[in-house]
């Protein structure tokens, strides 16, 4: 692997991350609509003519298909005869979690950028000299 491979693949992992909190943001933001459910994304090998690359990118954003709470509030608009609407499935505890490693990820993949492209600028001083 090469200092510019290794830069590649961490700005994969970056990318990948922050679509990652993006769809971890909409769930948090949409905790208490009606009827929403939790967005998920999984990650995949980056492919190159067939081949895996070592990156990484993410996948089909999928919804969970948890089943939906039911929520006992007569007076919601949303409400049936019965009283009860169908609630969100989204568990701020996991989201907050989810956020937590994500943005763990998203800095150790910055910091491996950081390292990747000071080696490369310090290869380009030497042969320079």
């Amino acid at each position: 692997m090469t200092e510019l491979s290794a830069t590649a693949i961490a700005a994969s992992g970056l990318r990948a991350q922050g679509v990652r909190l993006r769809h971890i943001s909409e769930n948090i933001a949409n905790a208490d609509t009606p009827g929403y459910r939790r967005k998920l994304v999984s990650f995949e090998p980056g492919r190159n003519f067939g081949r895996e690359t070592g990156e990484v990118r993410a996948g089909r954003m999928r919804h969970d298909r948890a089943e939906l709470p039911q929520v006992y509030d007569p007076g919601h608009p949303m409400a049936g005869e019965d009283g009860y609407y169908l609630g969100s499935n989204v568990n701020l505890i996991v989201e907050i979690a989810d956020a937590r490693e994500a943005s763990r990820s998203y800095e150790a993949n910055l910091k491996m950028f950081e390292q990747s492209r000071q080696m490369s600028a310090s290869l380009l001083d030497l042969i320079r000299r």
